[in-house]
């Protein structure tokens, strides 16, 4: 269940009283001692009907997504509140956000060794794997947690936190109360000896809890009510290990029964392992990533569908690619069961050799490849639901492939040259279909004019053995072209004009300008063009986007 709010008086006051603090001299340089900062962010949309690319008519004409983040800190105390307004939502951001009001507000006190917040607070234990709780305003997702969080200090290299509250589900309140406590040694403090020594260690442990009520599920056998579980726990054990160069991270974590609608109330208990090894020398740099997840998929409403209310994280171990065809088919991080491996390599050929040249020149390669279990189905809802091997590997979920090669021309050209490849099964965003298999080829030229004057051009090919078909109705299908210019000057001032097109077994032909502005802490940005339908991902948590096709704006500033 979901606790709307029924009011907002209390912060409502907090705020004005905050805002009062605001009409005097001394704004933002010091209020009874203290200092006030803040953020504000006004982000707008207009679209109208495209019936190639999908896109509708907004019966408002204008779609507006704005906040305001205010900070008041004064010594060790601090307090703050963010106000948001959803008037209504712009596309792709769910419409349970329509409306506007105090949508975050705490009190807080920290020193070196104690620290304590009461109110709406962001936590994350270790990796992520039993808890993570945080904000990201592109993806439209807030699971801030409302209750008390303490972290204290008793002895150098250890320290202990401590929260229990509520997570926020759009303007209202989840039931599930979620409690959690989190410990860390660093040995290198605690014992002596090791303090000066290369090789540091530092443990970990994490145990996480929520408590939701009972509700009535009933099994797959007629008349039989589920037992569900009401109290959920998730413990996890982590460490990091670095000598010189060599760093090595791990953590695994295993969860309870956990009935719910993501795992057809199925009463198997989940488990994930991830690891992470690297090594970094000047000019060279290596890293390698595993994980194995296995019904790990957490949160505080076992009835929540969608991104909200999710107590813990699954890191991504895919590229955050920022091309665009190569970002064009994003990994969402499967947490019913997953296992993937990723490896990254970084290189600079030195100057005046062969490969380096006059300026040097940098290798990049990264891959991944992720695959689902090895499972065998056992029964429905109220059983086990499924059983799997350990190290078994079932279906491909996505593959990729980039190597990148970046080289100064001169003292003002720099050339960026890019081959990928990406192999992406449909059934990781619920769909049905063939594997597609995308090759890209990029090349990315800066020519810096002079201190002022920068342009950069942008070409990206992209040849897929995906056909568009109505039916499913996936956009990105086919081969495709882009071509991109952007010119910055003044060092105030930027436009940018690109264009995507899919030539062939494909759809659609989607036109960009923007222009932008910033001033000290002032960016205003305005742009006009077509946004092709499809899913933006950042870390492994996704969201999907409608087409659209019209003007976008935004302004933000700080003070």
């Amino acid at each position: 269940m979901i606790k709307q709010r029924s009011n907002l008086r209390t912060p409502f006051v907090l705020c004005v009283a905050i805002l009062a603090c605001f009409s005097t001299p001394t704004f933002a340089q010091g209020i009874l001692g203290g200092h006030v900062t803040g953020n504000i962010q006004l982000d707008g949309q207009i679209s109208r009907r495209d019936t190639i690319i999908g896109s509708n008519d907004v019966p408002e004409k204008l779609l507006t997504n704005a906040r305001a983040d205010i900070l008041y800190t004064n010594g060790d105390f601090s307090a703050g509140l963010r106000y948001e307004a959803y008037l209504n939502p712009m596309l792709g951001f769910n419409n349970q956000y329509k409306g506007q009001g105090i949508a975050n507000y705490f009190v807080s006190y920290k020193t070196q060794d104690f620290a304590i917040t009461a109110g709406h607070y962001y936590e994350q234990f270790g990796n992520g794997l039993t808890l993570r709780a945080y904000e990201d305003r592109y993806l439209g997702l807030d699971n801030a947690l409302f209750g008390l969080n303490v972290m204290y200090r008793p002895w150098k290299g250890v320290t202990f936190k401590g929260l229990i509250g509520r997570q926020r589900v759009y303007w209202g309140m989840g039931e599930g109360i979620v409690r959690g406590l989190d410990g860390e040694l660093n040995l290198n403090e605690i014992v002596k000896p090791w303090e000066e020594s290369r090789t540091r260690i530092t443990l970990g442990g994490s145990f996480v809890s929520k408590y939701e009520d009972d509700e009535t599920i009933l099994s797959e056998i007629s008349g039989y009510k589920l037992n569900l579980p009401k109290n959920i726990g998730a413990g996890s054990v982590r460490l990091d290990l670095s000598h010189g160069g060599f760093g090595l991270q791990a953590e695994y974590a295993l969860k309870g029964q956990d009935p719910n609608i993501m795992n057809n109330y199925i009463y198997r208990t989940g488990q994930a392992l991830w690891l992470s090894a690297s090594y970094s020398q000047k000019g060279l740099s290596a890293n390698i990533q595993a994980k194995r997840v296995d019904n790990m998929g957490f949160k505080s409403v076992r009835s929540q569908t969608g991104e909200m209310l999710y107590i813990n994280y699954i890191p991504a171990i895919t590229k955050q690619h920022t091309y665009a065809f190569l970002s064009m088919y994003p990994y969402a991080t499967q947490s019913a069961g997953e296992m993937g491996l990723q490896g990254d390599f970084m290189y600079k050929f030195k100057k005046e050799t062969l490969l380096g040249g006059k300026y040097g020149t940098d290798l990049h390669i990264n891959a991944s490849l992720i695959r689902g279990l090895d499972s065998t189905i056992v029964g429905g809802r109220g059983t086990e639901g499924y059983t799997s091997t350990f190290f078994g590997t079932g279906d491909l979920y996505y593959g990729d492939l980039s190597i990148e090669l970046a080289k100064k021309l001169s003292n003002k050209l720099k050339l960026t040259t890019t081959y990928g490849y990406v192999a992406f099964n449909p059934i990781v965003e619920g769909h049905a279909g063939d594997i597609h298999h995308n090759h890209v080829v990029i090349g990315d030229l800066t020519w810096k004019i002079n201190k002022k004057n920068v342009i950069r051009f942008e070409a990206e090919w992209m040849g897929s053995d995906s056909h568009y078909d109505a039916d499913i109705d996936d956009k990105r299908c086919g081969d495709w072209i882009m071509g991109l210019v952007e010119y910055n000057f003044t060092s105030a001032w930027f436009v940018s004009l690109s264009d995507q097109y899919a030539y062939h077994d494909g759809i659609g032909n989607y036109y960009n300008i923007s222009v932008g502005y910033t001033k000290g802490a002032t960016r205003l940005q305005l742009g006009y063009g077509k946004q092709r339908e499809g899913i933006i991902c950042i870390g492994g948590v996704c969201r999907q986007v409608p087409a659209s096709n019209g003007l976008t704006f935004s302004l933000t500033t700080s003070f």
